[in-house]
């Protein structure tokens, strides 16, 4: 469903740091001390209003396009074992494909240690689009990544032979869980948690626990998706938006059965990346469990207000911050944001 749309800035933009080339992703590292992934593939300190040298160990990354250095999440038990975990795209035979890996970082905040990839997709294609890379750590401890379906194999979305267009689900040793859905199906990828997805780059867990995903569509037909197990979320058959320049995609369709509607959808499309929900009241009580979206596109962030788990009303904050790549809140109870630009920012959004 749609909602109505309402332009309100109660929020101003204050810059922590500037100077970011594509920044990806943030995480926090403390009170006023950040990591912040760069596309090119650095990964830089932020501390005191200041930008680090590039953190050492961040493995080759096939920096074109889309593809780089993509979303940083830290482990739950950070503070004593200072794991965290990145995707990117990783370049090998037949081309490139999202990897995620897992690293501690070093105790002077300037090196990645004990680097391993954790999870490849499956197959490597060559295409600089669509790689998905958003991370999410379920409260079970499994950890959840979208994965996009690379652009050029879009039909891949539909079946379960790739990773091509899929939310992946394992262990944080890369293993599978036992109880993911097509564990056993022949013909299957065991990773594989729900498909029929086409660019995911926002996700988050809400505050109930839920796994919420929004995903890119081809021009129009943004979506918000909650991804079950098992289910099919219908790219490349059914969409709200269309051909760039053009025309409809496939039968043209809207709904099938067998294929789960979006819980929101965008048209036009907004250009949607990086997702949280807010905890605190930094922002007053009507704000706190609105859901944030950062649009690419239109360079404003989005808040979502939810009722009985539908959207029922848009709000733009902060209209013309820049490309919105990344939204996520920190420890203070307040949003923060990068900005994908050359020369990229992070902000702290300010009641």
């Amino acid at each position: 469903m749609m909602a109505a749309v309402s332009s309100a800035c109660a929020v101003e933009a204050e810059t922590v740091v500037s100077g970011l080339e594509n920044p990806w992703a943030v995480a926090f590292l403390g009170p006023d001390r950040f990591l912040v992934t760069e596309r090119p593939g650095r990964l830089r300190l932020v501390a005191g209003g200041r930008l680090g040298a590039p953190i050492a160990g961040v493995p080759e990354v096939a920096a074109r396009g889309q593809g780089g250095l993509l979303d940083v999440v830290l482990d739950s038990g950070f503070a004593s074992n200072r794991t965290l975990y990145f995707c990117f795209s990783e370049p090998g035979d037949g081309g490139n494909s999202t990897a995620m890996a897992r690293a501690k970082l070093s105790a002077d905040d300037t090196r990645l240690e004990d680097v391993r990839v954790i999870f490849r997709q499956r197959p490597k294609v060559n295409s600089t689009f669509h790689f998905g890379c958003r991370i999410v750590e379920a409260r079970d401890g499994r950890l959840f990544l979208t994965l996009g379906e690379r652009n050029s194999r879009k039909d891949d979305s539909q079946t379960l032979d790739n990773h091509h267009g899929k939310v992946v689900r394992i262990e944080k040793d890369g293993s599978v869980p036992k109880d993911n859905p097509f564990v056993g199906r022949a013909g299957a990828l065991p990773e594989t948690w729900s498909y029929g997805h086409r660019n995911m780059q926002g996700a988050t867990l809400s505050p109930d626990g839920v796994v919420w995903t929004h995903e890119h569509g081809p021009q129009g037909g943004d979506e918000i998706n909650l991804p079950q197990a098992g289910r099919n979320y219908g790219w490349p058959v059914v969409t709200f938006g269309e051909n760039y320049g053009g025309g409809r995609i496939g039968e043209g369709i809207t709904q099938r059965a067998g294929m789960e509607p979006p819980l929101h959808y965008w048209v036009p499309s907004i250009a949607p990346s990086g997702m949280a929900f807010l905890t605190s009241d930094r922002y007053g009580a009507g704000t706190k469990g609105n859901l944030f979206v950062g649009s690419l596109k239109f360079s404003y962030l989005a808040r979502l207000e939810l009722a009985n788990g539908k959207v029922v009303r848009e709000h733009r904050w902060l209209e013309g911050v820049g490309r919105v790549r990344d939204v996520r809140q920190g420890p203070d109870g307040l949003l923060y944001l990068v900005t994908d630009s050359r020369q990229g920012r992070l902000v702290r959004v300010k009641p």
